[in-house]
């Protein structure tokens, strides 16, 4: 584990020097205990950069095929904590959820994009229900986060991102009761909850619908 360690040392005084980012809401984030990082999704570099300024690690999902590339791929998927799921069908979002709450009754943080794909139109889609099935099923506090400015830095289609400037806002926890993420409705009203908190830190408007996927998400 010692390549990704390095490979984190240098990404992390990297990622201050190209993007500049300014870090709003440390104090908000719980320093101990199983935490979800709920944030909004405009770019491939969000799940990369918000571990890199997190006061705590926190393990975003990353697609399998990350960890099968370069030998520098791999280390900096495992430099930020991430997590090899497939792509695909049902059985994979499942299998996805379940490595998710794994990592929560381990007492650490994991970090979820709600919208489940990233905005190609810069606005803030519904929320999917996953991210509350886990709030529910962990007892886990979440953490809304904005992310702003990070498609300017990498646009969608861009295979690399650009020197820029971005924020990243930490909200406030929100904590919802355990043991009742069987009932559709408060999985619903739980995300709708998150996901206005997201919608107050990241100032995007919202989008009506789901995003739906893309080719190459």
């Amino acid at each position: 584990m010692i390549v990704p360690r390095m490979v984190r040392a240098g990404l992390v005084p990297l990622s201050r020097l190209a993007f500049r980012p300014d870090v709003e809401g440390r104090e908000h984030v719980p320093r101990t205990g199983a935490v979800i990082f709920a944030v909004n999704h405009i770019s491939a570099l969000d799940s990369f950069l918000v571990p890199l300024v997190s006061p705590r690690p926190v393990s975003f999902l990353a697609k399998e095929e990350y960890f099968t590339g370069s030998r520098m791929l791999r280390a900096g998927m495992l430099a930020i904590d991430a997590i090899p799921v497939p792509r695909g069908a049902h059985r994979a979002a499942q299998q996805a959820l379940e490595s998710a709450l794994e990592v929560l009754r381990d007492g650490r943080a994991f970090g979820i994009h709600p919208e489940g794909t990233r905005s190609r139109d810069g606005r803030l889609y519904r929320g999917r229900t996953g991210v509350a099935w886990l709030a529910l099923a962990s007892g886990a506090p979440v953490v809304p986060v904005g992310v702003i400015g990070t498609d300017k830095v990498q646009p969608v289609g861009a295979p690399f991102p650009r020197p820029g400037k971005v924020t990243v806002r930490f909200g406030q926890p929100l904590h919802f009761s355990p043991g009742t993420s069987t009932a559709a409705r408060a999985r619903r009203e739980a995300t709708d909850d998150i996901m206005d908190a997201i919608a107050k830190l990241s100032d995007q408007d919202r989008a009506p619908g789901y995003n739906e996927l893309s080719t190459g998400d």
